[in-house]
């Protein structure tokens, strides 16, 4: 696959009242590098043009323009360049609460959390109905054909693609004592916390405790930790709060640090994500 100029790295995250609780994104990328990150909401993306190659669920994809490569909910992933030139893509970062009642709505029904397999979806039909939408939501020009647009597109995904996740095979006691570690990581995020807390607070060695949360959750305690605050950091940015101040208050030891950790999860400064 061959693009005819390199794509530079820009990306405009924005919202929509259409859209309650979503963040959506036009970027295009040559060289930016994603980290292994997880978001909240369905990452709902279409390639428009190039390719981008994802690590996720322990395996490597590649989509291509007209692909959709979904991201469930909380699922650690990557993304990069999978050809020379990079990609562009329009994301929709739909909140889970949106998702589930728009598939309750559509089946009739109540129905259990939407899943959808690793994998990309390769469906010019449906490729076609997310870009249209996504367009007609950047836009506002027309909020009743883009609110329609954009049902379209979700039911249209939800219906063909949605299943149920498939359920984890896990020790109880190892979901109990990762769960323990996470509440001590995350209690107080300004507060230094040593491997040594944490594992006392699950009963375990340092060794063992480290082993058994990067094997359950795919980051170290410290990469997690620092996912969770960039995380928690978006809603003060949003409401306007200095970045220095939320560097601060999520635990970044300075702005430089918070700068450099949020550029690589979200492709933009936070200083861009201001507004949104």
């Amino acid at each position: 696959m061959t693009v005819a100029r390199p794509f530079k790295n820009s990306a405009r995250y924005w919202r929509t009242p259409l859209l309650p609780g979503a963040d959506l994104l036009t970027a295009e990328y040559h060289d930016h590098e994603f980290t292994p990150h997880w978001h909240d909401a369905y990452t709902i993306p279409v390639i428009v043009a190039g390719a981008e190659g994802y690590r996720y669920r322990g395996s490597d994809y590649v989509a291509e323009a007209g692909g959709v490569p979904i991201i469930n909910p909380g699922e650690l992933h990557t993304g990069s360049k999978a050809v020379e030139a990079g990609w562009r893509y329009r994301v929709m970062y739909a909140p889970v609460d949106f998702v589930h009642a728009l598939a309750n709505e559509v089946n009739g029904k109540p129905q259990a959390l939407p899943w959808f397999a690793p994998g990309v979806i390769r469906d010019p039909d449906l490729a076609r109905r997310i870009a249209h939408a996504h367009r007609l939501l950047e836009a506002s020009d027309d909020p009743l054909a883009a609110e329609a647009a954009m049902l379209d597109a979700l039911s249209t995904l939800l219906v063909r693609y949605s299943q149920t996740q498939p359920e984890p095979v896990r020790l109880a006691t190892d979901d109990a004592r990762v769960a323990i570690m996470q509440e001590r990581l995350t209690g107080d995020l300004v507060a230094p916390v040593t491997l040594a807390d944490m594992a006392q607070a699950a009963g375990l060695s340092p060794f063992h405790a480290a082993r058994l949360f990067t094997q359950s959750t795919g980051l170290p305690p410290h990469a997690w930790r620092n996912q969770v605050r960039l995380q928690r950091a978006l809603a003060p940015l949003r409401a306007g709060v200095s970045v220095t101040e939320v560097a601060a208050a999520s635990g970044f030891t300075d702005q430089s640090h918070f700068t450099r950790h949020f550029r690589r999860m979200f492709g933009v400064p936070p200083g861009r994500w201001q507004g949104v």
